[in-house]
């Protein structure tokens, strides 16, 4: 299961987001962390399908009226998902 990790306006995401861990997540997303979090480290996320991509853009869409959350340095396993999908304007 992918690890959320806040460090100031920061958090780091690592591990492995699947369907599975979707499941579990879902319903608690928006208490992964904090609204003051600006940016969302994904540069340690080993592996992602598409319901984990689906977990990321619910997470970005649902900061309104907060400063815009950045989905930053995608894995390369996510760069292909992020160029399949056609998604590169979520992501930094």
């Amino acid at each position: 299961m992918a690890q959320f990790q806040q460090q100031n306006q920061s958090v780091y995401v690592s591990g492995r987001l699947t369907q599975r861990d979707v499941t579990q997540l879902w319903s608690r997303r928006d208490q992964l962390f904090t609204r003051e979090v600006q940016v969302v480290d994904l540069s340690a996320l080993e592996y992602t399908d598409s319901a984990g991509i689906a977990l990321l853009l619910s997470l970005k869409s649902s900061t309104a009226g907060s400063p815009a959350l950045k989905l930053v340095s995608p894995s390369p396993q996510l760069q292909k998902m992020i160029a399949l999908y056609d998604l590169g304007d979520f992501f930094e």
